[in-house]
C-alpha cells in the first residue's frame, strides 16, 4: 500500500478534536547528470519525504510540527506538538486563526508527461548530454563547457478534519547547457537555461525547447560576445526577450506585490515593498498595456497546481489589468488579515516548511504587436536577453539588471552584437515606460528554481511567461 493511503488510514485515527487540523505528506526524488568537458561527473539523487500537521485552536492559536514518522505514533506525536505550538501562541498572536474559514477542498492535479524521464535509458540520457557538450568546443577560446539535465518529482498528499484531501502530482525537467569563452583579460558566459530553467513536463520538453544543438549554439554565441565591443551608455528603447523577461517580471511586479511582504512579514529578511495596501484597486503600476495574471493553469509552467499548500483552489486570476494594481499575491490568511482578495499562492518548499505567500506563475499577457513591426519601429535601441546578474533595493524599487546577450537596434534594424549589456529604472516608472507587448508568436513560457524567502528559508520554483515587450527611454550601460 503506497504511504499516502496509510497516512490517510493513521490521520483519520488519530485526528484530534479541533476548530482545525490539516495534514500535508510530501514525497520528492530527483535526478541530476551533467557532463562536464566531455566528461560525465557522478550522477546524483535524493529521495525525501515528510509531513507536517497545521493546528488551529478556538481562541485563534496556530501550530506547527512536522515529523518524518508515519507511524499512529509519530502522527500523534506531531499533532501534540502543534497543538502545544498553538496553545503557546493564543495570546501571542496579532491574527485570529479561528476566526478565517480554511478550506476544505477535494481534488487532484497531474502534471501533464508525454515521455516520462526514465523512458530513457542512463546510457542514453549520458550520450546525448556527451554530445551537447562535445559541440561546445569549437575553438580555443572555449575554456569551460557543461551540458546538464535534472528531474524532479513530487507527491503530494493534502487532508483536513473535515474531509479535505487533496492529491497533486509534479514532474519537472531542467535542462542547461552553459559556455565560458576567454581571451587575454576578457571572458564571456552564454547559456541555455540561464538562472536555471525549469519546465513542467517530461523529455518532451526537450523537444519542445529545441534543446538538441543548443551546445553549438550557445558556443558560437560565447565566441560572438568575446569579439564584441562594450554596450555603450545611453537613454535608448530597451527591447526585452522573454529570458529576461521572466526575471523582470519577478523583481520587480512579483515580490512587490507579494501580500506578507507588503503587511512587513519579510522585512527583517527579504525586505518590504513600495507598494501599500491602499494601491490596489487604483494605482497605475505601468503602462495601460500592462496586463499581469497569475495563471496555475498552463501545463509547461513551473508553478501550475490545482490548489495551494492550504487547500485553496487555483484558477487563473489577473492582479494588473490595463495597467492598474488589481490584487495581491496573497493566500488565504493574508486576505484575511489585509482584508483584499488575493489568489492561491499559499506555498512550501518542502513538508518540513509552512506555507507562506509566494510568486507561482506570474505572467505578462501578449499584446498585438510582431517582433519585426516592434524592430522596425525602434530608430535607436538595444535588444537583451538571459540574466545574468541583478540588485534591487530591500523594497523592490530601485533595480539594476545585466543580461548574457546585447544587440543594437538601429533604425529599425539589429546591427551590432554587443557585451556587458546593462540597464537600471525605478520599478514602477519603467512599466509605466511599457510602450510595445508582443504578440503571442513571441510568448515564451519559463521558469526559476530558487527563489528565496522565509525564516527558515524557502527556496521554491516559480514560474514565470512573458512576450518580447519593449520599454521607452531606459538608462542602458556597458561594463561588467
Amino acid at each position: 500500500m503506497k504511504n499516502e493511503e496509510l497516512i490517510k488510514q493513521r490521520f483519520k485515527q488519530v485526528m484530534p478534536q479541533l476548530d482545525f487540523c490539516s495534514l500535508r505528506y510530501i514525497e520528492a526524488r530527483s535526478e541530476a547528470l551533467q557532463v562536464r568537458q566531455n566528461i560525465a561527473q557522478p550522477p546524483t539523487s535524493k529521495h525525501d519525504m515528510g509531513l507536517m500537521i497545521t493546528v488551529i485552536e478556538r481562541g485563534g492559536g496556530l501550530g506547527y510540527a512536522a515529523t518524518s514518522d508515519f507511524s499512529v505514533e509519530g502522527l500523534r506525536n506531531a499533532i501534540s506538538r502543534a497543538k502545544r505550538w498553538a496553545e503557546s501562541s493564543r495570546d501571542k498572536m496579532i491574527t485570529d486563526f479561528s476566526k478565517i474559514k480554511m478550506p476544505h477542498a477535494q481534488g487532484e492535479y497531474a502534471s501533464v508527461v508525454e515521455k516520462s524521464w526514465d523512458s530513457l535509458s542512463l546510457a542514453d540520457k549520458l550520450d546525448l548530454l556527451h554530445r551537447e557538450s562535445a559541440q561546445c568546443k569549437i575553438n580555443d577560446k572555449i575554456v569551460d563547457w557543461q551540458a546538464s539535465l535534472e528531474s524532479v518529482q513530487t507527491e503530494q498528499l493534502y487532508l483536513t478534519n473535515q474531509g479535505g484531501e487533496i492529491r497533486q502530482s509534479h514532474d519537472y525537467l531542467i535542462p542547461n547547457v552553459g559556455v565560458t569563452a576567454n581571451q587575454g583579460i576578457e571572458t564571456q558566459y552564454r547559456s541555455f537555461g540561464g538562472l536555471d530553467y525549469g519546465w513542467q513536463g517530461g523529455l518532451e520538453i526537450l523537444e519542445q525547447t529545441d534543446f538538441v544543438g543548443k551546445g553549438h549554439k550557445v558556443a558560437e554565441e560565447a565566441l560572438q560576445l568575446l569579439a564584441a565591443p562594450d554596450c555603450p551608455v545611453q537613454k535608448m528603447d530597451l527591447m526585452l526577450a522573454p529570458n529576461q523577461m521572466i526575471l523582470q517580471i519577478h523583481e520587480s511586479i512579483g515580490h512587490p506585490i507579494e501580500l506578507d511582504r507588503i503587511l512587513g512579514d519579510e522585512r527583517n529578511y527579504a525586505g518590504t515593498s513600495f507598494v501599500t495596501l491602499d494601491m490596489f484597486g487604483h494605482y497605475q503600476y505601468g503602462s495601460p498595456l500592462l496586463n499581469v495574471t497569475f495563471d496555475p493553469t498552463i501545463s509547461t509552467e513551473l508553478a501550475s497546481y490545482g490548489f495551494d499548500d492550504e487547500g485553496l483552489p487555483a484558477e487563473k486570476t489577473y492582479l494588473i489589468r490595463h495597467g492598474i494594481l488589481k490584487r495581491p499575491l496573497g493566500g488565504i490568511v493574508s486576505q484575511a488579515r489585509a482584508g483584499l482578495a488575493g489568489v492561491a499562492n499559499a506555498r512550501a518548499s518542502s513538508w518540513n516548511r509552512p506555507p507562506i505567500d509566494r510568486i507561482a506563475n506570474l505572467n505578462v499577457e501578449p499584446g498585438e504587436s510582431r517582433f519585426e513591426e516592434m524592430i522596425r519601429s525602434i530608430e535607436r535601441g538595444i535588444l537583451m536577453k538571459t540574466n545574468l546578474s541583478w540588485s534591487i533595493d530591500d523594497s523592490r524599487n530601485k533595480f539594476q539588471f545585466g543580461c548574457e546577450w546585447g544587440q543594437l537596434i538601429e533604425n529599425g534594424e539589429l546591427t551590432q552584437v554587443v557585451k556587458n549589456p546593462n540597464y537600471r529604472g525605478i520599478s514602477a516608472t519603467f512599466w509605466r515606460n511599457l510602450k510595445q507587448v508582443g504578440n503571442a508568436d513571441t510568448l515564451e513560457v519559463f521558469g526559476l528554481l530558487t527563489c528565496g524567502k522565509g525564516e527558515p528559508n524557502q527556496a521554491i520554483r516559480v514560474g514565470h511567461a512573458s512576450p518580447t515587450c519593449v520599454f521607452s527611454n531606459v538608462d542602458v550601460f556597458g561594463g561588467v
